[in-house]
Formats: structure tokens, C-alpha cells, sequence
């Protein structure tokens, strides 16, 4: 597990979102920078919090040119049901076999209640309107990420 290089450009994917449409990393180049993270299963309590504060930050992340994209291991129905749910204002994507997680070093061993495990990491990555990646949030914390991810992107793009 290796995460991507800063100030290169970030790892290519393809996924399907909530709608089953294919989202691509390449059709923001250009346009908007991109929130890009990995979150573990849709509608467990930190992953609600975590996309809640985005949810409320859309405004905020917009003035920025910034699109946030969700990715899990969840199959498209349960992302589309997630976003119900929450009424979340962002794209969702699944990463079922986890190939996109693999590329960003966001898939690794995990321990819970004692039990270990590979799984998704939560992670975060920021990639600007060039497609290069610029910043690697690791240490994310649920309740105050969307404040994160906005102060970085206020402070360096």
C-alpha cells in the first residue's frame, strides 16, 4: 500500500456513481478542483457524520470550484440509499473491488474490537483543476473534516 505522489498526477479511475453513470477523474480536469475520499461503509454512524459536514460545506467547497466524490466498497443501490437518507448533495462512487482505493494507498489492514482486517482507510486527497494530486489527509476525523478539507483548499488552491 503506497499512497500516490504529491504535485504528480493523480491516479486515473472510472466509477459508477448512485445513478449507475460512470464518473471519471478526468472529466473534472480543467474545471473543479476535487475532494476525493474514501470512507468505509455508507450509513454507518462516523460515515454519516463525515458526509453530513460535506453535505453542509457544498456552498463553502462550490465557491472554491470544488466537487466532492464519496468512494466505498458499497454496491450502487446502497450509495443511492445513502444519499436519500442524508440528503447528500455530492457524488457517490462504488469501489466494490476495491482497484481505486488499491491505486490511492486507501485499502489497508484495519483492527476493530480486536479483530484485524483489510479495508478501506478512511483517507482523503485533494487534487486540483490540473489533475495533480496536492494533499494527502490520513488522519481524518469525522466531525471536523469538512472544515479540514475547506481550510486547505482555502489556504493552498
Amino acid at each position: 500500500m503506497s499512497i500516490p505522489a504529491i504535485d504528480k498526477p493523480a491516479p486515473a479511475f472510472s466509477l459508477q456513481n448512485q445513478d449507475a453513470d460512470t464518473v471519471s477523474l478526468a472529466d473534472f480536469k480543467g474545471k473543479n478542483n476535487v475532494v476525493l475520499y474514501f470512507y468505509p461503509k455508507a450509513m454507518t454512524p462516523g460515515c454519516t457524520v463525515q458526509a453530513c459536514g460535506l453535505r453542509d460545506s457544498a456552498t463553502a467547497l462550490a465557491a472554491q470550484d470544488t466537487v466532492v466524490l464519496g468512494v466505498s466498497p458499497d454496491p450502487v443501490n446502497r450509495l443511492q440509499k445513502f444519499i436519500d437518507k442524508e440528503a447528500l448533495n455530492f457524488t457517490l462512487l462504488s469501489d466494490e473491488d476495491h482497484a481505486v482505493a488499491d491505486k490511492y494507498g486507501a485499502w489497508g489492514p484495519k483492527k476493530f474490537m480486536g479483530r484485524e482486517y483489510d479495508g478501506i482507510l478512511r483517507q482523503t486527497y485533494i487534487i486540483d483543476k490540473d489533475g495533480k494530486l496536492r494533499h494527502v489527509m490520513d488522519k481524518v476525523k469525522t466531525k471536523t473534516h469538512h472544515d479540514d478539507v475547506l481550510g486547505w483548499i482555502r489556504d493552498n488552491l
